[in-house]
C-alpha cells in the first residue's frame, strides 16, 4: 500500500475535505479541540468540499476546510506546509473575516456565531513553548478574564509530536500520527476506529483518480522546491554573513593590534602633533612611524 502525505494541502482536504468526510471532521475535530465542560461535535457541514478543479493552482501554500457545527459555529482548519512572512497575521485575518461576513447588513450583533481558526503546521510556529497545541482566545492581560471565546485560534505543531505506533494510546495520539506518518507508511496500523480506517482507505493512492495522482505528485514537487530554495536562501545567507564577519573581524583585529603594539608616549605624540595640524608625512618624520599606523591612530584615539 501506499498512502498520500496528507501534509500537503491537497490532500489534506481530500481526506477531511470531501462530500463523505463528515464522520472523519467530527472524528478529528473532537479529538483536538478542547470545548468547555463535555460538549462535542455531533453534526456538522463541510462549506465548499473537495474539489479537483479548485486545486489546479500551484501558487497558494495552503487549501482550507470550513465547517458549520451543529451549534452555528464555524471551524477553519488549515494545513500549512511553509512558513511565510505575516503569516500569523492572515491566520488572524482570515479567522475576523469568517468572523464578520456572517453579518449582513441591519443584522444584529447578537447573530454573530463562534469561530475557531485551526492550523496545523509542519514547521515550528512557537519556538518559546514545547507545547504541541497553543490556545488563543481574547482576555484580560493581568487577571486572564475572558473578554469573548468568539474568536478562538488553535495550533498544532506537527514536528513537536513524536509519538510512535506503539505509543498511540488516545484517538487524538492517532490522528496526528496519521496526519504526520501516513505518506511513509506501507500499511494500515492496528487498533483504529472507524472513521482513521476511512481516512486511511481515502488516502490510499489505489484509490485516486490519475488526475488525482498527478496533482498530487506536482504538488509535493512544488513543495519540495519551494523548501529548497528556502533553504539554499538560508544557506547562503548565513555563508555571506560568515565572510563579510570574519573579513570585518580581520580587519579590526589587525587595526587594534597594530595600534596596542605602540607605546602610550608614541599615541600621545601622534595626537598632539594632529591637534597642531602638523601633516602625516612629518608627523611620521618625527615619530617614526608610517602614515598608514599614523591614520589608524588617530581613527581610533581622536
Amino acid at each position: 500500500m501506499k498512502f498520500l502525505d496528507v501534509k500537503t494541502d491537497f490532500a489534506f482536504k481530500k481526506v477531511f475535505g470531501s462530500v463523505n468526510s463528515k464522520d472523519i471532521l467530527i472524528s478529528f475535530l473532537n479529538s483536538v479541540i478542547e470545548f468547555d465542560g463535555t460538549r462535542k461535535i455531533k453534526d456538522l457541514i463541510i462549506v465548499d468540499p473537495y474539489s479537483i478543479p479548485l486545486l489546479k493552482g500551484m501558487k497558494d501554500t495552503y487549501v482550507d476546510v470550513k465547517a458549520e457545527l451543529d451549534d452555528n459555529s464555524r471551524v477553519i482548519i488549515e494545513m500549512q506546509v511553509l512558513n511565510h512572512e505575516g503569516l500569523e497575521k492572515r491566520i488572524l485575518y482570515n479567522a475576523a473575516k469568517n468572523y464578520s461576513v456572517q453579518l449582513k447588513k441591519g443584522d444584529a450583533y447578537h447573530l454573530l456565531n463562534p469561530v475557531i481558526a485551526l492550523t496545523i503546521t509542519d514547521f515550528v510556529l512557537f519556538k518559546n513553548t514545547e507545547e504541541l497545541i497553543n490556545n488563543f482566545k481574547l482576555i484580560e492581560k493581568k487577571q486572564f478574564i475572558e473578554y469573548s471565546d468568539d474568536i478562538e485560534l488553535v495550533f498544532i505543531e506537527l514536528p513537536k509530536y513524536d509519538k510512535t505506533e506503539a505509543e498511540l494510546a488516545t484517538v487524538r495520539d492517532k490522528w496526528l500520527y496519521f496526519i504526520k506518518n501516513a505518506g511513509s507508511l506501507d500499511y494500515i496500523p492496528g487498533n483504529l476506529n472507524h472513521e482513521l480506517e476511512k481516512a486511511f482507505n481515502i488516502a490510499n493512492e489505489a484509490n485516486l483518480s490519475e488526475e488525482e495522482l498527478e496533482l498530487q505528485h506536482k504538488k509535493k514537487d512544488w513543495i519540495y522546491i519551494q523548501k529548497s530554495s528556502i533553504e539554499l536562501a538560508t544557506r547562503t545567507g548565513l555563508q555571506q554573513g560568515l565572510e563579510q564577519g570574519l573579513e570585518k573581524g580581520l580587519e579590526q583585529g589587525l587595526e587594534q593590534g597594530l595600534i596596542q603594539g605602540e607605546s602610550d608616549a608614541k599615541i600621545k605624540m601622534v595626537r598632539n602633533a594632529h591637534k597642531m595640524g602638523l601633516p602625516l608625512h612629518t608627523i611620521s618624520e618625527l615619530t617614526d612611524l608610517d602614515e598608514e599606523k599614523i591614520r589608524l591612530i588617530l581613527k581610533e584615539h581622536l
